[in-house]
């Protein structure tokens, strides 16, 4: 079975700030992680080829230092590590994501399964995932909590709704986002570090993958952040004092006029 796990570099939530003249993420002194739903991805990889063996590869689009985070994904079970980076898919929003991303997955060929986190936590769109799907025209479901089985070309996996889930049969080669309910990551064992540290990553650029210039990075992207800003507080507000009797009476008499 051939795996492949699209992870993504990520500003650390805590330390996310918006930088008001580019209206983007300020990347700069932030702590860079992989996806947290990635790390779900990776490890339900990993599970699928111990029990039925076979190949995970990591792809990931993003600028060089993302070769970090791949060695920490390939530490965790992962076979194979590749980064499409280029300074043309700069910009690139979700349309012209999953385009470069389709793009070297055709590059890669041979799959039976791609697996992605549900969302990225500094956009949360949750587009890229079915974005590609659709680019690849394969079956696609979101939101699985949980992968029964793989038998005979079919996966049986169960997608979290608000009331439940849903038992689906799915013919391969599919695309799967996942949420965190689906299992605990593991921690990188010694012998994972050891050869993520030897293991060569490879790297395709825009003329790797043959790509369209004009569908790259900002130039490609139909969507495009105009202004960011903070909420500004709107409305009387007012402190109310003394016990709580007396506070309950004073708000009930500001409210009645209401009802």
């Amino acid at each position: 079975m051939k795996i492949i796990v699209c992870v993504k570099q990520v500003p650390d939530a805590k330390d996310v700030r918006l930088d008001p003249k580019t209206n983007t993420l300020s990347r700069e002194g932030v702590q860079a992680i992989m996806n947290p739903y990635d790390r779900h991805a990776l490890e339900a990889a990993v599970r699928l080829k111990e029990q039925h063996g076979g190949t995970v590869t990591v792809l990931s689009m993003g600028p060089p230092q993302a070769e970090e985070m791949l060695r920490e994904a390939v530490s965790c079970g992962a076979d194979e590590a590749v980064l499409v980076s280029d300074r043309t898919f700069a910009g690139a929003d979700t349309w012209a994501t999953t385009y470069t991303l389709a793009m070297a997955i055709k590059k890669i060929d041979d799959f039976d399964l791609i697996l992605c986190g549900k969302q990225a936590i500094d956009g949360d769109t949750a587009q890229v995932g079915p974005g590609l799907a659709e680019r690849l025209d394969i079956p696609f479901v979101a939101y699985v909590r949980k992968i029964t089985d793989c038998t005979n070309n079919i996966i049986r996996a169960e997608r979290l709704m608000d009331d439940g889930y849903d038992l689906l049969e799915v013919p391969l080669p599919a695309l799967f986002t996942v949420v965190k309910e689906l299992n605990e990551p593991r921690i990188p064992s010694l012998k994972g570090k050891m050869r993520a540290k030897k293991i060569e990553i490879t790297r395709l650029t825009a003329v790797d993958i043959e790509a369209n210039p004009e569908l790259l990075g900002l130039k490609g992207s139909t969507t495009q952040v105009v202004k960011v800003f903070s909420p500004e507080m709107k409305g009387a507000r007012a402190m109310l004092a003394g016990t709580v009797d007396e506070q309950v009476a004073k708000l009930y008499e500001k409210l009645l006029p209401l009802l």
